[in-house]
C-alpha cells in the first residue's frame, strides 16, 4: 500500500512539474493556422530556413522568439491559445497573465507600456520595415499612386493603437484614414472594396498576393511605404518568469544577430525585399539602426 502512495505522489510531482514548464502564448489565430502549417511538425529550434508555403513577418516573429529564449537557457515549452486577441494581448502582459508576445511590437507602442514591460533588442530595425500598399485583388493597376499628391484620391484603414501603422497614414495626404481596431476586419474592408487599401508587409508569394479565405489582397506594383520604427519583442514584468525570460531573449538575439540570421530569415520570409526594385514613397536615405 505505502508503495502504491509513492508511486502515486511520484506521478503527481512529474506531472506537476511538467505542467510548470509548460507556458501559455495567445496568438492570432490566423497567424497560428500559418505557422502550423508551416512548421509543419518540425523541430522549431532546429528551423533555418525560413522560404515555403505560409510564411509570414508573423510566424518568423514566432520562431525566432522561441530560437532566442532557447539560445539564451529558456527551457520552456510553449501551449498556444489561438483566438482573436489583438489588444487583450497587451492586457494580459501588463497583469503578468501572458509573459510574452510573440507578435513582435513597434517600440512606440512599447514604450507607452514601459513600466509592465522588458523591451527586447530590436529584431526589426527602424529603416528595415518596408510595407506594400495592399488593395482588393484586380484593383493593383487601377490605383495610380506615382507620388506623395496621388493619396488624396485614395482610403485607407488602420487604427490609432497601432501608434507607427497610423503616424505613417496621417502623414499621408488621405482622402480618409478609416478607424478599424480589428486586423482582419480592416483586410476585410479592403477586400470587399469600402476602403481603397492597408499597409502591410511584404508576402513570400511570386506575386506578393496575401489570401485568407476569402480574402484576396495584392500590393500596388514597385511602389512601397516605409514605416519608420523599430520592432521589439514585450515581456512582461508582472510575470514571475518575465525577468528570467527577458534576460534569456536578450542573449538569445544577440547570437542570431551575429550569426545573421534574423536578417536572413526575414529575407527568405519575403517581409525584406530589395528596396532598389521599389520606389518607397515617403523614404529617406536612411540605413538600418543596430
Amino acid at each position: 500500500m505505502r508503495f502504491i502512495v509513492f508511486c502515486f505522489h511520484a506521478l503527481l510531482v512529474i506531472c506537476n512539474t511538467s505542467y510548470a514548464n509548460v507556458i501559455d502564448i495567445y496568438i492570432r489565430d490566423d497567424v497560428y493556422e500559418d505557422y502550423t502549417t508551416f512548421v509543419n511538425n518540425r523541430d522549431v529550434l532546429q528551423i533555418t530556413d525560413f522560404s515555403g508555403q505560409a510564411i509570414r513577418r508573423d510566424v518568423v516573429d514566432m520562431i525566432i522568439a522561441q530560437q532566442a529564449l532557447s539560445l539564451g537557457g529558456f527551457d520552456y515549452r510553449f501551449n498556444y491559445i489561438p483566438g482573436k486577441v489583438n489588444f487583450r494581448n497587451t492586457r494580459m502582459l501588463e497583469t503578468g497573465k501572458l509573459l510574452i508576445s510573440f507578435d513582435s511590437y513597434w517600440l512606440s507602442d512599447a514604450h507607452a507600456q514601459a513600466r509592465h514591460l522588458y523591451i527586447s533588442k530590436p529584431l526589426i530595425r527602424r529603416g528595415e520595415y518596408i510595407a506594400g500598399i495592399y488593395t482588393q485583388s484586380g484593383r493593383e493597376n487601377t490605383i495610380k499612386i506615382n507620388s506623395i499628391v496621388d493619396f488624396k484620391k485614395y482610403t485607407a484603414v488602420s487604427t490609432p493603437k497601432w501608434r507607427t501603422d497610423w503616424q505613417t497614414l496621417s502623414a499621408l495626404p488621405l482622402k480618409e484614414l478609416v478607424i478599424e481596431h480589428e486586423w482582419i476586419s480592416m483586410a476585410r474592408m479592403v477586400n470587399s472594396g469600402w476602403v481603397d487599401f492597408m499597409l502591410m508587409p511584404f508576402h513570400s508569394t511570386p506575386d506578393r498576393r496575401f489570401k485568407l479565405d476569402k480574402i484576396d489582397l495584392v500590393p500596388l506594383p514597385n511602389i512601397a511605404v516605409e514605416l519608420k520604427d523599430s520592432r521589439h519583442f514585450v515581456i512582461s514584468r508582472n510575470h514571475p518568469l518575465g525577468k528570467k525570460a527577458y534576460l534569456a531573449i536578450e542573449k538569445g538575439l544577440t547570437q542570431l544577430r551575429n550569426r545573421n540570421a534574423i536578417t536572413r530569415a526575414y529575407t527568405q520570409a519575403g517581409f525584406f525585399i530589395d528596396k532598389s526594385s521599389y520606389t518607397i514613397i515617403n523614404g529617406e536615405n536612411t540605413s538600418p539602426n543596430k
